[in-house]
């Protein structure tokens, strides 16, 4: 089976806030230097795109959770939007406050790589991974298209004269849609050729474009578009996860539709370039205490999002991995050179 899939691993064991008020003596480095306990009372938070996509949504339920809960006094959020992320990406890596947090995942994987960004992820902290979603290929309520085959079909025979709208060029929509196309029969030439997707830098964009019947198919993560799925402004062909999402039980899974494809959009947090040991262990521990709160737990089973926690170095091992995976999947779909 071709799979993009992530594999949600054990979370890390939490670790409670040192009560210790500090500041390290270095925090200009990270490179192993011994250094005090620093506590964490002032969180910004960065959502490298613009509101009303999933990473805007996950930034702001953490900022809710992170103050609510108390375990940081403020955690204001910035949209820093554009070219899939990147240009949060560079901001972040700019960043002189240590204790900021960028929202990150899968779609900013794909961006640094189409993008050719100069700035990499890996040339910031990984802090943890949060989630995983499964996404979700929707049409307007009054399409043609009864089935995820339907719309398919219609890309290989007309092209260009079918649209097909996500987010950032290079991210999990656009991976999906090339993916899907592939099973079908297309090389990556002719995805490139047939494939007219529309990308967005926030999801509001997409849904506009749907109910505005401005484009033939979207595909985004199930909690940007489920409740106009419940409202019946859209018509859900299919997700993209191996089994039928909880959320959405009724509507068939791409591989049910006939086309071998499952692949699941991760979101987690990465902090600025080269923060102290101690900076960089205070902002995993307060994200640990989030993930660990009822409160955390409500928004995931609100949003319909799968825990898939990871932290530290754990996180950073399947980034790197994650890194390499899309590269390869991006040039065998013709995304990428």
């Amino acid at each position: 089976m071709r799979r993009l899939a992530l594999v949600i691993v054990a979370a890390a064991t939490a670790v409670t806030l040192a009560s210790c008020s500090t500041p390290a003596a270095d925090t200009g480095s990270g490179n192993g230097d011994t250094a005090e306990s620093v506590e964490v009372s002032d969180l910004s938070i960065i959502v490298p795109a613009e509101p009303g996509g999933g990473w805007d949504q996950t930034g702001r339920a953490m900022s809710e959770t992170l103050t609510s809960e108390e375990l940081v006094d403020s955690a204001p959020v910035t949209n820093i939007g554009g070219a899939g992320g990147t240009v949060g990406l560079a901001s972040l890596a700019n960043e002189k406050d240590p204790h900021t947090l960028m929202v990150t995942g899968l779609v900013m994987v794909g961006a640094v790589e189409t993008n050719d960004a100069e700035i990499r992820m890996e040339d910031t902290t990984p802090i943890a991974r949060l989630t995983e979603e499964a996404l979700v290929v929707v049409v307007p309520a009054e399409s043609k298209y009864d089935t995820l085959e339907d719309l398919v079909e219609d890309i290989k025979e007309n092209g260009q004269d079918v649209s097909v709208t996500g987010g950032s060029a290079g991210g999990a929509d656009h991976i999906l849609a090339g993916l899907m196309l592939e099973e079908a029969g297309l090389s990556g030439s002719e995805i490139a050729e047939s494939l007219n997707y529309i990308p967005n830098s926030g999801g509001g964009e997409a849904v506009a474009l749907i109910l505005g019947n401005n484009a033939s198919a979207g595909i985004s993560g199930i909690g940007e578009f489920l409740e106009h799925i419940e409202a019946g402004t859209m018509k859900a062909l299919a997700v993209s996860s191996a089994e039928p999402a909880e959320n959405l039980p009724d509507v068939p899974t791409i591989t049910e539709e006939g086309y071998d494809v499952t692949l699941t959009n991760w979101r987690g947090v990465l902090a600025p370039t080269d923060i102290s040991d101690a900076d960089r262990e205070a902002l995993i521990d307060v994200v640990t205490e989030m993930h660990d709160s009822d409160a955390w737990t409500d928004v995931l089973e609100t949003r319909g999002w799968a825990d898939a926690f990871l932290a530290g170095d754990e996180f950073a091992t399947f980034l790197d991995e994650n890194i390499a995976e899309v590269t390869t999947t991006l040039t065998n779909i013709g995304l990428v050179d």
